[in-house]
């Protein structure tokens, strides 16, 4: 049968925009469908966007630090109009970056959404578009609880808080993730107090324990208020805005309401049912060679429930399209590669591989190994001590998972990726020489300090001084 297209791809976030822009480079014929923009949630209303906003709510509390000092600096007035700045930062890089990574590709933008018609056709804006293998790469949208008294409020989620006109007085954010984190920090930093209540036990419940009560000290000292284990009863508008109501008595007031409550699928309207796709709880279902219930369509990125993070979402979108061409022996299982993440607040918290939960749960034996910030000369002088890098290691040396809090973590926690995913031991790390004095040197601080652990040994004492 021929089609009209190699590949069509429903969704340019970036698991989309990952098949599309490798699938048209290799000369294959593509067809993508976007019913937004270029980009999806990341690109406008997610990473990146919130990433902009941190570093000049980062820029802005410098400078209140200043004039604490009494230095009385100078606000730049890119800092008063903080949203403004975001969007035209986001059509610099939608009309001069994004959309020439697309020349080889047919798009067809913001023609509504689109629907399977059989297996291998999909129709969006009333046209039909073939193709012998189809991805479906739409994402996820913000998930709104249904708590009672909800509806009946403005509600903020990452899809319209940065086209805000200007810094709310006051907020409260349901949800103490990645997002309801660095959003309370970023607004809290420009002059908007925020409360954050949620039902978990800490903050970043993806993570150890450990990691989020260092966030939520540092929060607190900011003056952000920490509501951990708490249940809503009911929201309700107020003189202040609105007020959120906890089981345990609380009545949480701000100008706005902010839910980073997680994230729930949306693909009602691709009829996945005429091509056959099954869909489970809250995501398209799909095997280790990201392929749904039918064989030739797959499902990449935050969509299929497995990961939900963007560089996931760009690996998966990867895998996809290289497994589609090749013989069924020699597909890739998307599930063995580890995915790092990060969480940019001040400090930041970035963790990949097994937590010491995931291995105490499983009665792994294993040895934690800390290196502070604190500890680090280059660290003190410049002024971030806060944090540390910390290592779960097995007695033989092996990487089972990592956890760094502090300056730099984001790019520090790639070595450690790298390290798991080519299953290399913790002495590859001690013997690879490390940049000083950069931050990273702490990773081969922590590596040292496990081989000297394995010097309180009185028989490896014994060998040496017979070496010796």
């Amino acid at each position: 049968m021929k089609y009209d297209y190699d590949m069509v791809v429903i969704g340019l976030g970036p698991a989309g925009m990952a098949v599309s822009v490798m699938g048209s480079e290799m000369g294959l014929k593509v067809c993508a469908i976007e019913r937004h923009k270029i980009g999806g949630e990341c690109m406008n209303v997610g990473c990146i966007p919130s990433k902009s906003l941190l570093r000049m709510a980062a820029a802005r509390h410098a400078f209140q630090s200043l004039e604490v000092m009494e230095l009385n600096p100078v606000e730049p007035p890119s800092l008063r109009d903080p949203f403004g700045r975001i969007q035209q930062y986001l059509e610099y890089i939608n009309s001069n970056k994004t959309s020439a990574m697309f020349k080889k590709v047919h798009l067809v933008l913001a023609e509504g959404s689109a629907a399977f018609v059989d297996p291998h056709t999909v129709e969006a804006g009333g046209k039909r578009y073939s193709a012998k293998r189809i991805f479906i790469c739409t994402g996820t949208c913000p998930a709104v609880p249904p708590i009672p008294g909800i509806k009946n409020v403005d509600v903020l989620t990452n899809e319209n808080l940065f086209a805000l006109e200007r810094v709310p007085k006051s907020m409260v954010v349901i949800g103490g993730g990645a997002i309801g984190c660095e959003m309370a920090q970023a607004f809290t930093r420009l002059g908007c107090p925020c409360k954050i209540v949620h039902m978990d036990a800490h903050l970043l419940p993806l993570a150890d324990r450990n990691a989020g009560e260092t966030l939520e000290a540092a929060l607190k000292r900011e003056g952000i208020d920490v509501f951990n284990g708490r249940k809503i009863s009911r929201i309700e508008k107020s003189d202040a805005g609105v007020a959120v109501m906890t089981e345990q008595g609380e009545r949480l007031e701000g100008e706005r309401l902010l839910v980073a409550a997680g994230r729930k699928l949306d693909v009602e309207s691709l009829q996945l049912d005429r091509a056959g796709v099954t869909v489970g709880k809250n995501a398209i279902e799909v095997n280790k060679h990201l392929q749904t219930s039918c064989g030739h369509i797959y499902a990449a990125g935050d969509c299929n429930g497995h990961v939900l993070f963007t560089h996931a979402a760009m690996h998966q979108g990867m895998i996809a399209l290289m497994n589609c061409m090749m013989p069924p022996f020699m597909r890739m299982d998307f599930r063995k590669y580890v995915v790092p993440w990060t969480v940019f607040t001040e400090p930041q918290v970035s963790v990949v591989g097994k937590s010491a939960r995931e291995l105490d749960a499983a009665g792994t034996k294993y040895e934690t190994v800390t290196a502070n910030y604190a500890d680090y000369g280059a660290a003190i002088a410049e002024g971030i001590a806060e944090g540390h890098v910390r290592a779960y290691i097995s007695p033989t040396g092996r990487i089972y998972g990592a956890q760094i809090i502090g300056e730099g973590s984001g790019e520090m926690i790639n070595e450690w990726a790298l390290a798991i995913q080519k299953k290399c031991r913790i002495t590859d790390i001690m013997l690879l020489q490390h940049s000083f004095p950069s931050m990273s040197f702490l990773t081969k601080r922590v590596s040292e300090m496990w081989m000297m652990n394995r010097m309180k040994s009185p028989w490896l004492r014994r060998m040496i001084r017979w070496m010796y």
